[in-house]
């Protein structure tokens, strides 16, 4: 079955049962990884929304949530290398156990950008959680990505917080663009 997103025609990948069940996997697994801390969740807007607030919600121990706001695709398919920095963190992060939860890991340079701009701020520790992540895009390596929900190929996808051109978000599950 097709759906229509602007100008582009998607194919379900990931339902959102599949999701479901994945998010509570990586929340035990935070749990467990951070049973006598308490981390706090810094979520990427605008893709992350939904991930970050089904993750949290399905962790059962105490957790500090807070967002950045990072661009880098701009309405495109594909990410442009060249990062929008737009909205920064509020809190004190020195000292502190920092997850970043991330709507998609492709090329890695947002990411990579994001770390060395908080590692000066002297936290504990930071790990990645990432929702997807494309390996055969990666071009700089995340030594923090710790979670990942699912591996794709190297396909422009909407659906569950992530965006063409502001729409589709509001899709529960992951849709890839039909060829």
């Amino acid at each position: 079955m097709k759906i229509p997103v602007g100008d582009l025609e998607f194919e379900l990948l990931i339902p959102y049962a599949q999701i479901e069940t994945r998010v509570k996997e990586l929340a035990k697994q935070i749990e467990t990884d951070y049973a006598d801390r308490k981390p706090v969740m810094v979520g990427i807007l605008t893709g992350s929304f939904l991930f970050i607030a089904d993750l949290v919600k399905s962790i059962e121990m105490t957790t500090e949530v807070t967002f950045v706001k990072l661009a880098s695709y701009f309405g495109g398919t594909s990410s442009t290398r060249q990062i929008r920095d737009d909205f920064d963190l509020t809190i004190d992060i020195k000292g502190r156990d920092l997850i970043l939860v991330e709507d998609i890991v492709d090329t890695g340079n947002t990411m990579h950008y994001l770390i060395e701009k908080l590692k000066v701020r002297q936290p504990a520790s930071i790990a990645v959680c990432t929702l997807l992540l494309k390996p055969e895009a990666v071009e700089v390596n995340i030594k923090e990505l710790k979670y990942v929900g699912f591996e794709i190929k190297n396909e422009f996808v909407v659906g569950y917080g992530l965006d063409y051109r502001e729409e589709g978000r509001n899709l529960l599950g992951i849709y890839r663009r039909r060829s």
